[in-house]
């Protein structure tokens, strides 16, 4: 009897002791922030419409007929003017409701500076700001009640490998270089690469370089690997690494995630540069989002 019940013990606690590829604690409290992020009304998951301007006046809202027909809004939102130096304008149209930080507003600079936040302008549900992209303007438009957001589908991933968490040597540039980064549109930007991140897989040396968004900033890599357009999203994967203080850097791959784009069209994702494509398979991380992009 006594054996039995051992038996029965050893049989549960098996049964009950999570597997060795689980999630740990950490890991869980990273994908839960990783979904609060997804999921908060300004997130990803509202992004609704990416509208380049013309220059001069462009008239937006959600009625046929206008230059920037909305997807959701007012019929008539207003006029926004793309002037000579580049400055971006909205003018609000008689009878709208439009807001900037809780404040009504009838006219406004829609600032895009990258080095600070956009002015966002606010009419019920729906958010609207300027972008640059390689010198075009554009209006990004998100919804806090958009389909995506509130039918989100969750996240799958592939077993937690300890594996793929790997001591890389990092190699600092002497000073840090401007590199052309290529995103989905087939645009080209420059973006600052701090350095690059060194190890060995499989008997081949890596060599993945990071993008520096800047020093209160984690460093940014864009990556590929075979799993790309089969298990996981055919335009790559994004993984932010702890700024290293010495010569060694961790990339932890369990934590490659899905870029913007696995999400919704309306994003402009980087591609993965030639450096960061990894010719073997990267089985941990997020895996293709089944909800779509669309």
């Amino acid at each position: 009897m006594k054996f039995l019940c051992r038996l029965i013990l050893s049989l549960l606690g098996a049964v009950l002791a999570p597997a060795a590829d689980a999630p740990g604690a950490e890991d869980a409290a990273w994908r839960a922030t990783r979904v609060a992020k997804l999921t908060k009304p300004d997130g990803w998951l509202t992004l609704i419409g990416l509208h380049f301007l013309k220059d001069g006046s462009n008239t937006v809202g959600s009625a046929r007929g206008n230059d920037v027909v909305l997807a959701k809004g007012p019929a008539r939102l207003g006029t926004v003017t793309v002037a000579a130096d580049g400055k971006v304008s909205l003018d609000v149209a008689a009878g709208v409701a439009a807001q900037v930080d809780g404040r009504e507003i009838k006219a406004v600079e829609l600032k895009w500076d990258t080095a600070a936040p956009p002015t966002r302008v606010t009419v019920g549900t729906v958010t609207l700001f300027a972008i640059d992209r390689s010198g075009k303007k554009a209006l990004r438009v998100k919804d806090s009640a958009s389909v995506r957001r509130t039918r989100f589908a969750g996240l799958e991933y592939f077993p937690i490998d300890p594996s793929w968490r790997i001591k890389a040597r990092w190699v600092a540039f002497e000073k840090s270089r401007m590199m052309p980064v290529a995103n989905i549109l087939g645009q080209q930007s420059p973006e600052l690469v701090a350095g690059k991140a060194v190890f060995t897989r499989d008997g081949r040396t890596m060599e993945l370089v990071a993008i520096d968004e800047g020093p209160d900033a984690p460093l940014f890599f864009v990556i590929s690997d075979a799993t790309s357009g089969k298990e996981t999203y055919g335009g790559g994967r994004h993984l932010y690494a702890v700024r290293p203080t010495g010569d060694t850097i961790e990339l932890d791959f369990n934590r490659a995630e899905n870029p913007p784009c696995a999400f919704t069209p309306y994003s402009t994702c980087p591609v993965p540069p030639k450096e960061n494509r990894l010719p073997f398979a990267v089985n941990v991380g997020e895996k293709t989002y089944r909800g779509g992009p669309e």
